[in-house]
């Protein structure tokens, strides 16, 4: 039986349909640090997943042209600080919104350390501080694994989430859209 699939695109899809179809894929946001030679920096990103639980580990993908990869590579640990709803401008400045790089970034919020040295946001809705087990280069990222050092969780009004380019909150209520 061969029956054609509606909105089907062949194996050469090209990068701008690809994103356009990933932008539909809802994900927590979340800022990875990490701390080298003195130096912080992070980055938001929205690829987080849990790999195993025994041992704790999880996983990051971070593109390798960002401004924090090159700290990130060399620190050997980073931290996942998952945000909650009200953390939306700390998501922006780390995005690189408004221009803002290294050590610039955590200009906002209440930054301190756990078990690795990395940065961790106070009131983070989950805090995952890491040491890099592995680093796996592919294609414009480099898939991080991290053993999971130390956690810490806050009860708060909601997650951030980051669908279609606009930030939403997921709470009891299920509220999405701008003006959170």
């Amino acid at each position: 039986m061969n029956q054609q699939v509606s909105g089907f695109r062949p194996a050469d899809i090209e990068a701008v349909a690809f994103k356009s179809v990933m932008r539909n894929v809802a994900g927590a946001v979340s800022i990875v640090t990490a701390t080298q030679g003195g130096a912080r920096a992070g980055l938001t990103a929205t690829s987080l997943t849990a790999l195993s639980a025994e041992p704790p580990t999880v996983i990051v993908c971070v593109n390798r042209t960002a401004s924090a990869w090159p700290t990130i590579e060399r620190a050997g640990h980073f931290a996942i600080n998952v945000l909650a709803a009200r953390h939306q401008s700390i998501a922006d400045r780390f995005a690189g919104r408004g221009g803002f790089k290294g050590d610039a970034r955590f200009g906002e919020g209440d930054w301190t350390r756990l078990v690795t040295g990395a940065p961790v946001l106070e009131g983070a809705l989950a805090i995952l501080d890491c040491e890099t087990e592995e680093a796996i280069e592919r294609h414009s990222h480099t898939i991080l694994i991290g053993r999971v050092k130390a956690i810490r969780e806050a009860e708060t009004e909601g997650a951030l989430l980051y669908w279609r380019g606009i930030y939403g909150k997921l709470d009891e209520t299920l509220q999405y859209g701008a003006g959170i």
